[in-house]
C-alpha cells in the first residue's frame, strides 16, 4: 500500500519533471423537454512544462534523506535502488514507489 509521503513524493516528481494531461470541455443545450443533454465535447491534451519549485522542494526534502538512506544499503540493495531509479526515468512504474 502507498502511504502519503510515497503520494506527496510522486506528485512532486511529475510536477518536476512535467506531464501532459486531458482537458475535457463540455457544453450542454435544454431539449424541448426541458431536459439539459451534451451538445459538445471537446478533448485536448495540455501540456504543464517542468515546475522548478517541485524540483527544488524535491532535492531539500528527499536528497539529505535518500543520501543517509544509501549509506547503509548494501550492494544488492543500491543495485535495485539503481534499477528502480532507472524505471521511474524510463516512465515505468517500480514496486518501491
Amino acid at each position: 500500500m502507498v502511504n502519503d509521503e510515497d503520494k506527496i513524493k510522486k506528485a512532486l516528481l511529475k510536477k518536476a519533471l512535467g506531464y501532459e494531461s486531458d482537458e475535457v470541455v463540455e457544453e450542454y443545450s435544454s431539449d424541448d423537454e426541458g431536459q439539459l443533454k451534451l451538445a459538445k465535447k471537446k478533448v485536448t491534451k495540455k501540456h504543464y512544462s517542468p515546475d522548478i519549485a517541485a524540483v527544488k522542494v524535491l532535492l531539500e526534502r528527499y536528497y539529505k534523506t535518500f543520501e543517509e538512506k544509501i549509506q547503509y544499503m548494501t550492494d544488492e540493495q543500491l543495485e535495485i535502488e539503481k534499477e528502480d531509479l532507472e524505471k521511474l526515468l524510463k516512465g515505468e512504474k517500480s514496486g518501491n514507489l
